[in-house]
C-alpha cells in the first residue's frame, strides 16, 4: 500500500477560492485523487478542488521556517 502524505479528508465549511493551474499540476492532482482514493477504499478518485486545501495545510504544518517566522510575529 502506498504510504501519502494526505489520509482521509475533513469535512470543514469552505471558503470559495478561483485560481489557475498548469495542467500538468491538474494532472497531478487527478492521479493523486486516484491512487488517495486506493490507498483509503474510497469508490471513487478524490476530486482535485478537494485536495488543493489539505494539501496547502500539510505544506505549511511542515514548514519550519513558516512555523518559526509565524512564532515571531506572534511574539512581537
Amino acid at each position: 500500500m502506498t504510504k501519502l502524505k494526505l489520509g482521509d479528508l475533513a469535512e470543514d465549511k469552505p471558503v470559495r477560492l478561483t485560481i489557475e493551474l498548469p495542467a500538468s499540476i491538474h494532472r497531478d492532482l487527478e492521479d493523486y485523487g486516484r491512487v488517495l482514493a486506493q490507498s483509503t477504499g474510497a469508490p471513487q478518485p478524490v476530486a482535485p478542488v478537494r485536495l488543493i486545501a489539505p494539501m496547502l495545510e500539510r505544506f505549511m504544518a511542515t514548514d519550519r521556517g513558516f512555523s518559526k517566522a509565524r512564532r515571531q510575529a506572534r511574539e512581537m
